[in-house]
């Protein structure tokens, strides 16, 4: 595939199945009109597209699940270039250690490492998005609040830079590439493969779910948890309760192998939750990292996992979350959010994120909000409202610290990128101007002008 007619060729071979699937993605929100779809069976496949774009000014961007939200992987007037055949998995238990291509899901990393008797420290909560594209936001799981992002334990990466140029990059080779490209939106190189650091993998779990009806005691207990080791996984959600009311629930996981943990007493018997309601089930550690795949399957079967999906998630200051969430939730704009979405709440240690262009508040003890709602079918007045509501509360979210997590819906200018990024917005210019000169690079995201 080399030169315009050769790429021309090479997109009209394609169905027009791939062309209406790239035109969207999961959030079902915002729509484009590709050029056309490569299929990338090889790293070669993606130079040569890359190559023949950049000079012509066409965006590229990478596709695996197509599980963004805002059309952050789109590519209108250009090439969308599907990673999902780029899904070899290769585990070296010796090493601990797994190398994935791009278009591989998380499913199938968990399927490889386990059988090995290993698991990537992180894991996101549903395990059907692909490796290049939770890398490029970063990645948040349960063990986020001791181990950081799934990726803060990549050790290498192999990429197409906006040159058309295939590099490997590492902490100790192409620092400044490798930085650019974790949690880097995709704005310097489309990811190929990724190396990740393995960790033994426990057997069995005991699952803890504690139930609060006031927002003050649940993130107390929430943070005693995550600071106890015994606990591998904590997280939690806000659920609607009675007469309009929330009540807020902690997940906690202890890890084990052989026998369960001898005593709950010792566990959580000085917590504050409602001992009423408490659930404590024992599950395999696969049974546990699959725990979604049910709530998947509803979802398709329902026809709700092709509805839109104006979802929105911000990382708060711990001291701001116990004041904003309850506010935010008794807004009219979130009232959907009872009957169709869910809220988490999750613990977060400033010092366990290291990704440099992860951007999150000030402070240690960091608190993550995602309000996961589904929107009616043909009704885009809802959405427009929804998506209107997120920027108002983007923008309350700055003004007691927050920071925008980028994986939602949430139109964002060139402007609105600086301030973001703030501090190391210079360092994210220097590497787009290297690294992808032409500017084509996943411009759906909207950085630049």
């Amino acid at each position: 595939m080399t030169g315009a007619s050769g790429m021309r060729s090479g997109v009209n071979s394609g169905v027009r199945s791939e062309m209406k699937e790239a035109s969207t993605d999961f959030g079902h929100i915002v729509g484009s009109s590709p050029l056309g779809v490569v299929t990338a069976r090889s790293a070669t496949d993606v130079q040569e597209l890359v190559r023949f774009a950049g000079p012509h000014g066409l965006p590229v961007s990478a596709r695996g699940a197509g599980q963004a939200l805002y059309g952050q992987g789109q590519a209108h007037g250009g090439y969308v270039v599907d990673m999902s055949a780029l899904d070899e998995v290769r585990c070296v238990p010796k090493e601990r250690t797994l190398t994935a291509g791009a278009g591989a899901l998380w499913r199938d990393v968990v399927r490889a490492a386990l059988a090995a008797g290993l698991t990537p420290p992180v894991l996101p909560d549903h395990l059907g998005g692909s490796v290049g594209g939770l890398l490029s936001t970063g990645g948040f799981g349960g063990s986020s609040h001791r181990y950081g992002l799934v990726a803060d334990w990549v050790r290498e990466l192999e990429v197409v830079t906006g040159t058309g140029e295939r590099l490997v990059c590492a902490p100790d080779r192409r620092p400044e590439l490798f930085r650019a490209v974790l949690a880097g939106l995709g704005q310097c190189a489309l990811i190929l493969r990724a190396t990740l650091a393995l960790v033994p993998a426990p057997t069995h779990v005991r699952r803890y779910r504690l139930y609060h009806d006031a927002p003050g005691t649940y993130l107390t207990d929430q943070r005693r948890l995550a600071r106890d080791s015994r606990f591998s996984h904590v997280a939690g959600q806000a659920r609607p309760g009675l007469c309009g009311s929330w009540r807020y629930m902690v997940e906690a996981v202890v890890p084990y192998d052989g026998g369960p943990p001898a005593d709950d007493e010792l566990s959580i018997g000085d917590l504050d939750h409602d001992r009423d309601t408490e659930e404590i089930a024992d599950l395999s550690y696969a049974e546990y990292v699959h725990r979604l795949d049910r709530d998947e399957r509803l979802l398709r079967a329902t026809g709700e996992w092709e509805r839109p999906h104006p979802w929105l998630t911000l990382l708060l200051p711990e001291e701001a979350a116990g004041s904003f969430v309850p506010t935010v939730l008794a807004e009219s704009a979130q009232h959907g959010l009872r009957f169709c979405g869910t809220v988490q709440l999750r613990p977060l240690t400033g010092r366990t994120l290291h990704a440099p262009l992860l951007r999150r508040p000030a402070g240690e003890l960091l608190c993550l909000l995602a309000l996961m709602r589904t929107a009616p079918p043909a009704a885009p007045g809802v959405v427009r409202r929804l998506v209107a509501a997120n920027r108002a509360l983007y923008e309350r979210a700055r003004t007691v610290g927050g920071v925008l997590h980028p994986v939602g819906a949430l139109p964002m200018s060139p402007g609105d990128w600086r301030a973001h990024f703030g501090p190391v917005w210079p360092d994210v210019v220097r590497a787009k101007d290297r690294y992808d000169p032409h500017h084509v690079l996943t411009r759906g995201y909207g950085l630049w002008t």
